[in-house]
């Protein structure tokens, strides 16, 4: 019997146009390539769409963060009174750990930049690790242990060089017949100097030495190797920030009495608490142009709708390499950017793989389904 490893490489935020421009990217091992839809949101989003092969609409992890009137942070009001030492990246990283620890949160969870008053009027979307069998939605690992086939996934709580250390060690064990590999720290290198920058080549070459090495690993030991490797999103230069927080609040409007917002780096998502809140902010958001409303149709076609509002009852989407300058995810502009429109040529996720990709393969959602086939064969 053959003995078949299937081996999945997960690089966040290499999306295909940025692909295009790395020809030479394992171009001795791999013979086909697919520039796939990505969906709206970042990679907490994304990453879920790949391991269940839904849309947001459907897997529910839409953003980290969603309005709630029953939010589990409402005691965390009291720290807005702290001195500004406080609301430093540092401390706020141990803050974001004791919270996590405090609500038994298993997933990723960060405070960011979130003002603490604001923290009071939402909910966390990833309470539980996603990549162990039991998540809030059916993953790939589900289908593992329903299918009782051996697999190994990167600890995504690690460093790039201890997970490929890892699979290298279940490589030569020889018992999986599924691998999920975790290599997610390009998005940081062109988060921090862009996708034209010297860094990201350099750290592009590594990442085709360090999958290369684990391909001719996997090859000692198994008979055949299907090498898949793609990501979730692109990435766009930034070119500029726009401050539509202090838009908003030149309204006059009362956050928490009139309304409530969610400003991500690329998107701004409102709740409102009255009709004329609405009107003002609906207004003010037509007269930026660098950014539009997403319509209720326009949710409903990248299915990211949710009929409840949990996530927004108005979305404002920025247009490609502009950010929310500054968000409640960052107060400094960066050079690199994504989480625009899943539309948007630059928000391309891709695929590559030593085996045939089908034309039907058109969504990062589909990703899902090339897993199952491969390990049906």
């Amino acid at each position: 019997m053959t003995k078949k490893l299937v081996l999945y490489t997960f690089i966040d935020a290499f999306g295909y146009e940025i692909y295009k421009q790395h020809p030479d990217f394992l171009k001795d091992i791999i013979t086909d390539k697919q520039s796939l839809q990505s969906v709206l949101g970042f990679t907490n989003t994304c990453l879920p769409s790949i391991l269940s092969g839904q849309y947001p609409q459907e897997h529910k992890q839409a953003s980290l963060f969603f309005y709630s009137e029953n939010s589990p942070f409402k005691w965390m009001q009291v720290l807005s009174f702290l001195p500004g030492f406080f609301d430093r990246f540092r401390v706020r990283n141990i803050l974001s750990k004791i919270v996590k620890k405090l609500h038994n949160y298993t997933g990723y969870f960060q405070l960011y930049s979130i003002p603490f008053d604001k923290l009071s009027y939402f909910d966390f979307t990833e309470k539980k690790d996603y990549f162990v069998p039991g998540a809030p939605f059916n993953t790939i690992f589900d289908y593992c242990v329903e299918n009782n086939i051996d697999y190994h996934c990167s600890n995504w709580r690690k460093s790039e060089s201890e997970n490929l250390h890892s699979i290298k060690e279940e490589i030569q064990r020889a018992k999986i017949n599924f691998a999920w590999l975790y290599l997610p720290s390009l998005d940081g290198v062109m988060h921090s100097n862009g996708t034209q920058s010297k860094k990201t080549t350099k750290k592009i070459q590594s990442l085709d030495q360090e999958i290369t090495k684990v391909y001719n690993e996997a090859l000692k030991y198994y008979d055949e190797v299907s090498l898949y490797v793609f990501s979730d999103h692109g990435m766009y230069d930034v070119t500029k920030g726009y401050d539509v927080i202090k838009d908003i609040n030149s309204l006059g409007l009362t956050y928490g009495k009139d309304y409530v917002a969610m400003y991500d780096s690329t998107m701004a998502r409102f709740w409102f608490k009255n009709p004329t809140a609405q009107e003002k902010i609906t207004a003010k958001l037509q007269g930026i142009k660098d950014g539009k409303i997403l319509s209720e149709q326009d949710l409903k076609n990248i299915k990211t709708y949710f009929a409840d509002g949990r996530f927004g009852e108005v979305f404002f989407l920025m247009d490609p390499s502009v950010m929310i300058n500054p968000s409640y995810f960052g107060k400094n502009l960066i050079s690199g950017m994504h989480g625009y429109h899943p539309d948007e040529l630059g928000s391309n996720a891709m695929l590559l793989s030593n085996k045939y990709i089908d034309d039907s393969i058109k969504s990062i959602t589909d990703i899902r389904k090339t897993m199952e086939q491969e390990l049906a064969l």
